[in-house]
Formats: structure tokens, C-alpha cells, sequence
């Protein structure tokens, strides 16, 4: 019952982190206006996303536009599409071998591959997370040194957007769930098979086979002293002298 809660936990935790990857993805607020030196003007403010350019107006009106040419785009935005895509991709799969293999589910009850599935979804839970996590510290620092860069001019500088913290968090959560469920997926020795012990019989075995006689008595060597053949090198054989015949 312990660890059927545990493999819950753990299935949940990655699944928030699933569905925190997914928006995190979507969202156009990955780098926000940085409002520094002469761009004080606060009635315009500019998203960038990895999918889509943002506007958002003090008259709450949002106009977003998407990228239309993908070989256009700076290489580290590509490599960022691609990471996250394949860390969506790779949540949802450990999402489904880990309900395959949890132990509140019907499928394959009572077999040993259930073990193995629930720790190859908690391995997939932890590739989704770190790659969601290579891809939010790689913005994040192209951020910073953007923000501190002196050559570049205020109006061009941006900050760490919603979506980034979004990112964080979801990494987290998928790596916990990930972690979670390899540390359920141990077997559990309680319900290990006992071991054989050797049965001792119930009743004394019979003295003797009554099918067969028992042994004669054992006599011992002096009973045997004078019982032995007369030779020829004696001083008498048979009762007759050996001078009888000189």
C-alpha cells in the first residue's frame, strides 16, 4: 500500500511537470521589456516566446505575431524549440509506461515487468526535466549577458520572462517525479517468497525393517582362541605323535 501511495506521488509530480513544460512552451513570455535608462515608457511593453513576437498595450490589448520563416530564427531559439518539444514528447511517453506499470492499474497485474515499466517512466520523467532544465538555464544566461552587455542599447535589452520561471519550476517537478518513482520501482522485500526450510520428519524412524533379520551377536576374539585347525608344522596333528613315524 506504501509504495502503490508512493508511485502515485511520483506519477502526479510528473505530470504537473508535464503540463508546466507544455505552457511553458506555448507562452510568448520567455523575454519581457527591460525598463532601464531612457525606455521608461511603460504604455508599450514587448514579449518574445519561442513560437511568437507579443505587443501588449496599456489598453490591455494584446497583438502577437508568429514566426514565419524557421531558418530565419538565431540558432540558440531553434535549439530551444527543439528541446522543449522533445522534453513534451518524451513526458507524455513516460506519463504512459508509468500508468502501465503503476501498481493501481489492471495492466499486466501480478508480472514482473511491472517493475521495469515504472522505472523506465520515472527514467523518461527525468530526461523530460533535465532537458526542460538545460533549456531555461541556457535563456536565462543568454539573458543576463545580454542585460549586462554595454553595447548593446537599453530599448534592446530584455528580461526573464514568466514563462522561464514557469520552466523552472516545471524541470523540478519532473525530476522529483522522475526520482520518485525509480526509488518505488525497488522491490519490495516484504512481499519477497520465504525461504525453504528443510521439514523434520514427525515421528522416530524403526529400529529395524522387520522384513529382513537382524544381525548375530557379535562375538568377541576369546571365544575363538581354541577354535583353530591343526598344521602340519605342529607337534601333534589328528591326535597321532610325530615321533610315531621316525
Amino acid at each position: 500500500m506504501a509504495s502503490m501511495a508512493v508511485q502515485l506521488l511520483g506519477f502526479f509530480l510528473g505530470l504537473l511537470g508535464l503540463v508546466g513544460t507544455v505552457v511553458a512552451t506555448v507562452l510568448p513570455h520567455w523575454r519581457s521589456t527591460a525598463y532601464v535608462g531612457s525606455n521608461i515608457i511603460t504604455a508599450t511593453a514587448y514579449m518574445k516566446g519561442l513560437w511568437m513576437e507579443c505587443v501588449w498595450h496599456s489598453t490591455g490589448i494584446y497583438q502577437c505575431q508568429v514566426y514565419i520563416s524557421l531558418l530565419a530564427l538565431p540558432q540558440d531559439l531553434q535549439a530551444a524549440r527543439a528541446l522543449m518539444v522533445l522534453s513534451c514528447i518524451t513526458s507524455v511517453l513516460a506519463s504512459l509506461v508509468s500508468v502501465m506499470g503503476m501498481k493501481c492499474t489492471r495492466f499486466a497485474r501480478h508480472s514482473v515487468i511491472k517493475s521495469p515499466l515504472v522505472l523506465s517512466g520515472g527514467v523518461c520523467f527525468i530526461c523530460a526535466g533535465l532537458l526542460c532544465l538545460i533549456t531555461v538555464s541556457w535563456t536565462t544566461n543568454d539573458v543576463i549577458l545580454d542585460f549586462y552587455d554595454p553595447f548593446i542599447p537599453s530599448g534592446m535589452k530584455y528580461e526573464i520572462g514568466l514563462a522561464v520561471y514557469l520552466g523552472f519550476a516545471s524541470a523540478f517537478l519532473s525530476l522529483s517525479g522522475g526520482m520518485v518513482l525509480c526509488w518505488s520501482s525497488s522491490p519490495d522485500r516484504s512481499q519477497r517468497p520465504p525461504r525453504m526450510q528443510r521439514s523434520l520428519p514427525l515421528s522416530a524412524p524403526p529400529p529395524f525393517n522387520p522384513i529382513y533379520p537382524p544381525a548375530p551377536p557379535y562375538k568377541p576374539p576369546e571365544a575363538l582362541r581354541d577354535n583353530r585347525a591343526p598344521s602340519f608344522c605342529s607337534a601333534s596333528s589328528s591326535g597321532y605323535r610325530l615321533h610315531d613315524y621316525v
